[in-house]
């Protein structure tokens, strides 16, 4: 399972990157207890409406990115 501090990173990035409010994040957050990873979550991002699928990518890239940190 991902680190809190990978986790607040990624909800950071959304909000700062991406724009999404806390109440947009806050139905995500309500799912996350049943969401075993955090390659789940930009699923229910899209799913829920709440990014596009030019901004999935650019999540989904950006969880590239993190991963490929940690291998460093």
């Amino acid at each position: 399972m991902e680190s809190n501090s990978i986790l607040n990173q990624f909800y950071e990035f959304l909000q700062e990157d991406l724009f999404l409010s806390s109440a947009e994040l806050a139905v995500v957050r309500n799912q996350q207890h049943s969401v075993t990873s955090l390659t789940n979550l930009p699923m229910l991002l899209w799913q829920y409406g709440l990014v596009s699928l030019e901004q999935l990518q650019r999540v989904l890239d950006w969880l590239d990115h993190q991963t490929l940190l940690n291998l460093l």
